[in-house]
């Protein structure tokens, strides 16, 4: 049956996974081999193109709203969360969701001077309080799909004068998002994205940037491509906090993000939460319960050790806190939907 990512993808099962891990276009996966193979035979230009780093800096930039001067690339989350972490003064007090992804949280916790206080997602918003400096959340949490309530968040923090870090690593590539919004965004692309692992995403503010110490500086900091001595002309945008990039994953990028702004988020979104609310529709049906709402991804509590079973029978799905979690993109189908729903109820 088609799909909407159509010839561009060639799965050998079900996969409902995307939360986890997204499958790689064909294209980005010619790219990425293409490379390879230069590297193999011995590549005059060296690892890979720097051009393929600003080319997807390029495209991120316009799927998330902002311009490329507030978009930084480096290879993990943690990593760019560790930034911003560090740039906050010891007694500073974050707020995150109760449950919220280790990697946004735990660049907080490791300084030991900071103060961290959690409040349950539904009331993040009335969490904020005068004394909060940062708000770190995710658009759409990791465990079961529940997106957040970002517009009352935003009002929240701007009432109150917190800055905002969201983590848009679930939502990125299906959830329309403005990351002007937000005094920073981090992004893991190997999700929905569709990109390989070791590419990810900071966007910051012109203001906020003036917060960040730039730690991780080499020569992609450098307008003037410094490589010996310390680089004394960073550079003027969020490319001053860029990290050396994996430039095998980079190629693979560009081709990969490419493809997502080319069918576009809006339909994408149409499509995956589509698929998702036939799913849900059929759960209740089948008696079972899962969480409401609008995401593009399903969570099923107390189901996740259905995970192993549906393996089994082809359907890739995870299992997060005890649910079942199953994610919808544009390389399923209707029919997907169907399969997985059979095994369930058998």
């Amino acid at each position: 049956m088609e799909t909407l990512g159509g010839a561009e993808f060639a799965l050998d099962n079900t996969y409902l996974n995307t939360s986890s891990c997204g499958v790689l276009p064909r294209r980005a996966a010619a790219a990425m081999g293409r490379l390879i193979g230069e590297l193999a035979s011995g590549r005059p230009g060296g690892s890979g193109d720097a051009g393929t780093v600003s080319a997807a800096r390029r495209s991120f930039a316009r799927l998330a709203g902002v311009p490329e001067e507030r978009v930084s690339a480096g290879s993990s989350l943690s990593v760019q969360v560790a930034l911003i972490a560090n740039s906050l003064p010891p007694g500073a007090e974050v707020l995150f969701p109760e449950g919220e992804y280790t990697s946004v949280v735990t660049p907080f916790a490791v300084r030991g001077d900071l103060v961290l206080r959690y409040a349950p997602l539904a009331g993040l918003a009335e969490a904020v309080r005068p004394g909060t400096a940062l708000v770190a959340f995710s658009s759409v949490q990791s465990a079961d799909g529940r997106i957040a309530d970002l517009p009352a968040v935003r009002a929240a923090a701007a009432a109150h004068g917190a800055r905002t870090l969201v983590d848009t690593s679930q939502s990125a590539g299906w959830l329309p998002l403005d990351a002007g919004d937000w005094d920073f965004t981090v992004t893991t692309a190997f999700k929905f994205l569709l990109c390989p692992r070791g590419v990810s995403f900071l966007t910051v503010t012109e203001e906020a940037q003036e917060s960040l110490v730039p730690l991780h500086a080499g020569c992609f900091a450098s307008d003037s491509w410094t490589i010996y001595g310390p680089v004394e002309d960073l550079a003027s945008t969020a490319r001053r906090f860029d990290e050396s990039p994996a430039f095998v994953a980079y190629h693979g990028a560009v081709e990969a993000l490419a493809l997502v702004e080319e069918i576009g988020v809006p339909a994408i979104h149409a499509y995956d939460t589509g698929l998702a609310r036939s799913f849900r529709e059929g759960l209740v049906e089948l008696g079972l319960s899962p969480l409401p709402g609008d995401s593009a991804v399903v969570a099923v509590p107390g189901l996740g050790h259905r995970v192993a079973d549906l393996e089994k029978a082809g359907v890739t799905a995870s299992d997060r806190a005890g649910n079942l979690r199953l994610a919808f993109h544009l390389y399923n189908s209707p029919a997907d939907v169907t399969r997985a729903l059979s095994l369930l109820a058998a």
